[in-house]
């Protein structure tokens, strides 16, 4: 993958934020929303760390 800016892996981030969230909806445990984060961004080729 290309070298990134903050502004290009901030925007990843925040638009897999808002997908999770609506499809997942309110009310799971906090480490739920970790793993699915830490999945989805991982899927998009981020190096993510827990």
């Amino acid at each position: 993958m290309k070298q990134l800016s903050e502004n290009d892996i901030s925007y990843l981030i925040r638009g897999a934020i808002f997908k999770i969230y609506n499809e997942l909806g309110p009310g799971l445990l906090e480490s739920v929303y970790e793993n699915v984060l830490m999945y989805v961004l991982q899927k998009q080729g981020l190096s993510v760390k827990k």
